[in-house]
């Protein structure tokens, strides 16, 4: 009923249904942007856009600049222009080499371009310099790596060493479950769900807008 008033009056207030339509759709947008973050941010690709381009024209300037090149290679990771990232990544080795992240960012590269052994050697070396590097996302990794090449039991171990590291990332606990969904663990994949539903509840309130939308999808799939 609400929800009906709230169209008439937009619908009142344009005098098109079609715009009331719309303006509704963009405050809720706004609202689960602000709130929720259950929907992707649209207005991300573009800021990351221009957030690379700043640093390609900063790298241009300074060829050097490690800082740049190295957010440089995480921007194109997230864009999954992996061969890309890498070539930023190999010009700072010698700066960055004894970085357990860096090594991390490597290797995952290494992984997503098909260069297996090498990727694994890399990641396997970041987590000896540090088991909670990147908040156990090289477990993950490393499980999807050996899910494709069928060794379901070593893709098993990473992610129960995942599992007792009690991380406080709902982001890892959501994709941990879906590691253990793409496994057939289904009861190991609802109590990661679980695990992340948990996590956020113990979280502060600074740190739950940034792992709601984990959460939360964590929260559904457990249910079903």
């Amino acid at each position: 009923m609400g929800k009906m008033i709230i169209f008439s009056i937009f619908w009142w207030l344009t005098g098109s249904p079609f715009v009331a339509l719309i303006i509704i759709l963009l405050l809720l947008y706004v609202l689960d942007l602000r709130f929720v973050r259950l929907l992707p941010d649209i207005t991300k690709p573009y800021r990351r856009w221009r957030r690379l381009s700043l640093l390609k024209n900063q790298i241009r300037l300074n060829p050097h600049d490690t800082s740049a090149k190295l957010e440089a290679a995480r921007l194109l990771m997230e864009k999954r222009q992996y061969a890309d990232a890498l070539s930023y990544l190999e010009g700072i080795t010698t700066v960055m080499q004894d970085s357990p992240e860096y090594v991390c960012d490597k290797g995952i590269c290494y992984l997503k371009l098909g260069r297996m052994e090498e990727g694994q050697q890399l990641i396997e070396q970041a987590l000896k310099a540090n088991p909670r590097v990147k908040y156990g996302e090289p477990y993950l990794r490393l499980a999807e790596a050996y899910s494709k090449q069928q060794q379901l039991e070593k893709a098993l171990a990473s992610l129960e060493e995942l599992a007792m590291m009690n991380m406080s990332s709902c982001e890892v606990y959501f994709k941990l479950g879906d590691m253990y969904t793409e496994l057939h663990q289904k009861e190991k994949a609802k109590q990661a769900y679980r695990e992340a539903v948990e996590v956020y509840r113990g979280l502060p309130s600074y740190k739950r807008r940034q792992e709601r939308r984990w959460a939360l999808m964590a929260w559904i799939k457990s249910k079903l």
